[in-house]
């Protein structure tokens, strides 16, 4: 997602945020495949509550504030957009497929312009049919700075989306989305962008009557295109309650279960409580799941020891690589070799285990995830081994100048977040001790942290940092963090090595004019590569999701797109 400040926020709304307990490495319990740990759709009935136990409110419950991967868990429960993400497991679950249309886009010969034509019959919680201006009007609604919050690509990607103000200010609307009729609507882009079937899972794509919108208002009652409607939003989304919207039909829509009559969501709560009371499953928490809490090292030992519970955790992934990021403007980390030193120094076994362990965390050596749809491409252009090749290290460093060694500051956050946190810059400074790097661990306060690491005047030379996808596809990790146009100088800067190579920039612009999904990923990995060169980063992990669920739970789904227990699918006893 775009901003590492806000990926703890942003991933929590699109229901795989990750929070895991301190502790040391902890075998978890067998990995369930997801297609037989809930039982499969023979167990699989309609009626009941299912409830959801979250640490994180699901505030600002308007499809065009959230910002969402796939649509989001919860949000895809209420609003329907022009595709969304398949429902399956694992790898199948990250391709996009139609939803509100009736295919993923129809792109002009340079990606350019995409037409989209909407499935007949689709109606709104209160009958009324679902139009091509509906959608057009979301969309439009969503530009409002008073709403704001949701993905940018939008502001950047239609013509004329740059000055846009949103409905309320220009009522014109936007002349880049045409509704020449009321099932047909049409996208004018100002560059080729052959990923465009994704960002139209985005929630500002879900369709919004004019005469229903109350402006910031509209988060308690939005009206619902999706098979449940709010009947009750306390605390901006500390406590949803979600039940069945009577006009949503499953002849329309393939991808959603709907099994539950209701759905019961309440947030707040602490993630230790969430645990035990999946665990316990008592009364209405047997028929309960979390979108956003991982089970920790502690809490995983226990469960392996327990088959019940063990057949109670389904495992997912979810496109996020931790990470060190260097500024080369900043010595001595101008110097590759220096920056080459630390990514041979680094014990990655070290790393895992300040990360919960090896059943949270898996090693990375590559910037992209270890998936197929983000053209996953193996390297390790610095092969540290499992525990750090300090004698390679110590080679590059004389060579760099600093024969006997040298001092760096890691700047890292305070949060408890095990991501950027003070065990993983721990970790790191022990290994690169072994190297002869003396290392100062600079920890800051979240915002303190945020502010200084994103802007192009305060970044240090050496931090931690992370990053997630907005849709899984090499291009929203890859462009972001090095295509060199978008360095911000007087704002959220996100490229932390400052990378402006054009033949980068240019490879970029010619993967976003492929349509053919598979053949961009082989490109994105390439350029993944071939940027790994470089050295401006040191992968990590990449974080794994272990959620516990209720014994009453059926039906689990889990895909690469979200990594997390997907709620339109389930079912309760």
């Amino acid at each position: 997602m775009r901003q590492p400040s806000l990926i703890a926020r942003r991933v929590a709304v699109a229901s795989v945020s990750l929070v895991v307990a301190a502790g040391a490495a902890a075998c978890g319990p067998e990995d369930n495949d997801a297609k037989s740990s809930g039982g499969g759709d023979s167990q699989a009935k309609k009626g009941g509550t299912l409830s959801v136990l979250n640490s994180n409110p699901q505030s600002d419950f308007d499809p065009a504030r959230l910002y969402t991967s796939g649509g989001g868990n919860v949000p895809s429960l209420v609003f329907r957009t022009l595709t969304t993400r398949n429902r399956e497991n694992g790898a199948a679950g990250s391709e996009v497929v139609p939803d509100l249309a009736t295919d993923t886009g129809r792109p002009s010969k340079n990606a350019t312009v995409w037409t989209y034509t909407l499935k007949k019959g689709l109606t709104f919680e209160d009958g009324s049919p679902i139009t091509s201006a509906d959608i057009k009007y979301g969309i439009e609604r969503s530009f409002a700075a008073e709403l704001s919050g949701g993905a940018p690509y939008l502001r950047d990607w239609l013509i004329g989306g740059a000055d846009y103000q949103g409905p309320y200010k220009d009522k014109k609307g936007l002349d880049s989305i045409e509704t020449p009729d009321d099932l047909t609507i049409v996208f004018h882009l100002n560059k080729p962008e052959g990923e465009f079937p994704y960002l139209a899972t985005q929630t500002q794509f879900t369709p919004v009557p004019k005469a229903k919108d109350t402006g910031t208002k509209y988060e308690q009652h939005p009206v619902s295109s999706g098979p449940y409607k709010v009947v009750k939003n306390e605390n901006d989304g500390e406590r949803l309650l979600l039940e069945r919207n009577t006009h949503w039909s499953a002849s329309t829509d393939a991808e959603r279960k709907a099994y539950p009559d209701k759905i019961d969501v309440r947030s707040g709560l602490d993630s230790s409580v969430i645990n035990q009371r999946l665990s316990s499953s008592q009364g209405p928490d047997a028929a309960a799941v979390t979108t956003d809490t991982n089970l920790g090292p502690a809490e995983l030992a226990k469960v392996t020891g327990d088959k019940e519970l063990a057949s109670r955790v389904g495992t997912g992934h979810f496109g996020y690589t931790n990470y060190i990021a260097f500024n080369p403007k900043v010595k001595p980390f101008d110097n590759p070799k220096v920056r080459q030193a630390i990514s041979y120094a680094i014990d990655r076994s070290s790393v895992v285990n300040a990360a919960g362990g090896s059943s949270l965390a898996e090693p990375a050596t590559t910037y992209l995830p270890n998936q197929k749809s983000f053209g996953y491409t193996p390297y390790d252009h610095f092969p540290a081994g499992a525990s750090g090749n300090a004698a390679k290290a110590k080679e590059l460093l004389k060579e760099a100048g600093y024969k006997n060694g040298l001092s760096v500051t890691l700047t890292h956050s305070n949060s408890k977040d095990f991501e950027t946190s003070p065990e993983i810059a721990t970790a790191i400074q022990d290994a690169l001790k072994k190297a002869g790097i003396t290392v100062k661990l600079q920890g800051l306060e979240s915002n303190d942290y945020s502010d200084k690491v994103q802007s192009v005047s305060t970044e240090p030379g050496f931090f931690l940092a992370h990053w997630g996808a907005d849709w899984p596809s090499g291009g929203p990790f890859l462009a972001p963090i090095f295509d060199g146009r978008q360095i911000v100088k007087d704002g959220a800067n996100f490229n932390t090595g400052l990378l402006n190579d054009k033949s980068v920039n240019d490879e970029i612009d010619a993967i976003n004019k492929l349509t053919d999904l598979d053949e961009a990923a082989k490109r994105w990995g390439a350029l993944d590569k071939k940027i790994g060169e470089q050295a401006l980063t040191v992968p990590l992990f990449h974080p794994v999701y272990k959620r516990l669920y209720g014994k009453d739970v059926k039906n689990i789904v889990i895909s690469d797109w979200t990594g997390v227990l997907d709620i339109s699918q389930v079912a309760v006893k």
